[in-house]
């Protein structure tokens, strides 16, 4: 039990003695008792921050929208998402252009889709369009790494579809599509 002693005692000023008062007790119980159920209650009625979600539309599997979606291959990057959090880039149509082996972070896909997106910006007047596709050998979290610097580079335009048969090749010939993962 808690207490709280608010005896006065013993000698005072200059030598003198007085006579003793009777001690007065404060019982603390109770005010403890309401501290630690405020704290109960504050502990279970606060909300913590909530997990930020990054919305995504995705189009119908309709064979309309597979050709409505017409844009130069110029202002066109593809992302092919592979093995061993590795990635592989490539600005235009494949085969046209060298891809380039990249991986993730500031250094690495966010440093490149800035800088390309300038260039795509300054060369056309247009927002550059990134095509992202999964190998089924690349990690879920490379995906959302994937969108998450799509985000932070802020990127107007992309999408996310199948890989071909041809960019798995590719991804085979650089060593990115490793079979035993």
């Amino acid at each position: 039990m808690a207490e709280l002693d608010t005896s006065g005692g013993g000698k005072h000023k200059g030598g003198k003695v007085r006579s003793k008062k009777q001690s007065t007790r404060v019982d603390l119980t109770a005010m403890v008792d309401l501290a630690f159920l405020l704290i109960t209650f504050f502990i279970m009625t606060t909300t913590l921050a909530k997990a930020k979600a990054m919305d995504l539309a995705m189009p119908d599997k309709d064979e309309k929208t597979k050709d409505q979606l017409d844009i130069a291959a110029s202002r066109s990057m593809t992302i092919l998402l592979g093995s061993d959090d590795k990635l592989e880039w490539y600005i235009g149509e494949p085969g046209k252009s060298a891809p380039t082996i990249d991986n993730f972070g500031p250094n690495g896909l966010r440093k490149t889709l800035i800088e390309k997106s300038k260039e795509v910006q300054q060369k056309t007047g247009k927002y550059m369009f990134v095509v992202i596709k999964p190998s089924d050998k690349s990690k879920y979290k490379n995906m959302v790494s994937t969108l998450d610097e799509i985000n932070i580079a802020n990127i107007q335009s992309y999408g996310i579809v199948d890989i071909s048969a041809p960019e798995i090749e590719l991804l085979k010939k650089d060593g990115l599509y490793n079979d035993n993962k």
